[in-house]
């Protein structure tokens, strides 16, 4: 074993990691709106219904194992740091062995998974069957998937963003050019979206192998003693278990957000859509700090240097700070305008400006739920990340309990609520774990 490694953190080790992971969100949805256009240009409101409720249950499905992501970027960070370079193709290795057993789980559930799903969304029945020819073609991609969340994080955990930038690139453009192809020129209907899907995920894949054995020190060949050691193990099970109740958690309050907003009429419905774009543009801003959070405090947590892990939280936080503030300001001056150009409905636009300045003000609570979380992740405080979800989820869920008489102005009031739970609750707990992680040291 090497001497742990203290990486110098600065602004520009921050920006390093942030700026190419910002790119490679915003290149995320992509894949959904490409799939959506090409599917609406088929004139068949059934086959577009489909496209988007099978899209909602695949990013809800895949997101619940973005654990495999987060969690290989800390150990690699972690590992990294430490001076552990012979145990990084063994995180990559299990990563991969861990994606493959998860992707076959779906796989050979996917009769019974997709009767539940579809059946809980209550689509109408050409709408329900569209969406199931894309989820029984889509499902196959989930092994691919999710040793792409592996490579993704097992690259980001070594600072080598760049990289991981590229892959997330190739993977979206094959999709677009595969689902332009398929659906538009040879008429596969919603098939082909969703063959595209599962192509791009296969081909990042391959892609993602041959760069990552590009880094890896000694190939992917590991002693079966170092590829099973059970204290390894266990943690990686402790962690990915912690992080994925964390994560459903999460994906709890966007239902029920999404759910109390459809009951309370088409209109308000849409124009919670609408506002609910605005979240996303800013967190994906967001979730680039996030990712320069877990690699850099995973990385100091690993080489045991209190100074560089603090340096690295208050970095993040205030790089992050003054990304939400410029982000509010924008939304308070554009953002009846932004509106306006989302909208063709002037009973949507009107209802989407009554509860804009909830979107003005949840960039800076933002700032702490996704700060906090990266630095939680960094540090595998996995248990105490989950303990504090838990505890911001009965917050969300109380806030609107409390003001649901004020219809949807009580929702986003519960949402903004549940944005400052997890922000301070993880910042007031920060202080203990720090004391208690570095006077070990």
């Amino acid at each position: 074993m090497h001497a742990p490694v203290h990486p110098r953190v600065g602004t520009r080790q921050v920006f390093a990691i942030a700026g190419p992971a910002m790119v490679a969100n915003l290149t995320t949805p992509l894949i959904g709106v490409v799939s959506t256009t090409a599917i609406g240009r088929l004139d068949d409101a059934a086959l577009l219904g489909g496209v988007a409720m099978a899209s909602v249950i695949f990013d809800c499905l895949f997101w619940l194992f973005a654990f495999l992501r987060m969690s290989t970027l800390a150990f690699t960070a972690q590992a990294l740091g430490a001076g552990e370079a012979h145990e990084l193709s063994a995180i990559l290795v299990r990563g991969f062995i861990v994606a493959g057993l998860i992707g076959a789980a779906l796989i050979a559930l996917q009769v019974p998974l997709a009767g539940g799903l579809f059946d809980l969304m209550g689509g109408s029945e050409g709408v329900t069957r569209a969406a199931k020819t894309y989820f029984m073609i889509r499902i196959w991609s989930s092994p691919f998937a999710f040793a792409n969340y592996v490579i993704l994080g097992w690259l980001v955990g070594q600072a080598r963003a760049n990289p991981a930038l590229l892959l997330q690139i190739v993977i979206n453009l094959i999709n677009m050019v595969a689902t332009i192809l398929l659906v538009l020129v040879y008429d596969t209907g919603i098939a082909g979206a969703a063959i595209a899907a599962l192509l791009s995920e296969t081909v990042g894949f391959v892609l993602g192998v041959i760069v990552c054995r590009r880094y890896a020190d000694g190939g992917f060949a590991v002693p079966r003693t170092t590829l099973f050691d059970r204290a390894k193990l266990m943690r990686m099970l402790a962690v990915n278990s912690d992080i994925m109740i964390r994560t459903a958690a999460l994906i709890a309050v966007f239902l029920f957000f999404t759910a109390k907003g459809a009951r309370a009429g088409d209109v308000t419905l849409a124009a919670n859509s609408v506002l609910n774009n605005f979240l996303l543009v800013s967190a994906f801003f967001l979730d680039g700090l996030a990712n320069a959070a877990q690699q850099l405090c995973g990385r100091t947590f690993g080489a045991r240097d209190a100074k560089g892990f603090a340096d690295s939280t208050r970095l993040v936080l205030l790089w992050g700070l003054g990304f939400a503030l410029v982000v509010a300001v924008l939304f308070a001056l554009f953002g009846p305008a932004m509106i306006d150009f989302m909208t063709a409905s002037e009973d949507v636009r009107r209802r989407a400006r009554d509860f804009l300045l909830f979107i003005v003000l949840a960039p800076v609570p933002g700032v702490f739920a996704f700060g906090f979380d990266g630095i939680y992740v960094g540090a595998t405080w996995a248990r105490e990340m989950r303990n504090l979800m838990l505890a911001s989820l009965a917050i969300f869920l109380g806030t609107w309990w409390a003001l649901q008489s004020f219809g949807n102005t009580g929702l986003w009031s519960a949402l903004i609520a549940f944005y400052v739970a997890r922000g301070g609750l993880q910042g007031a707990r920060y202080p203990v774990l720090f004391r208690a992680t570095f006077s070990k040291s």
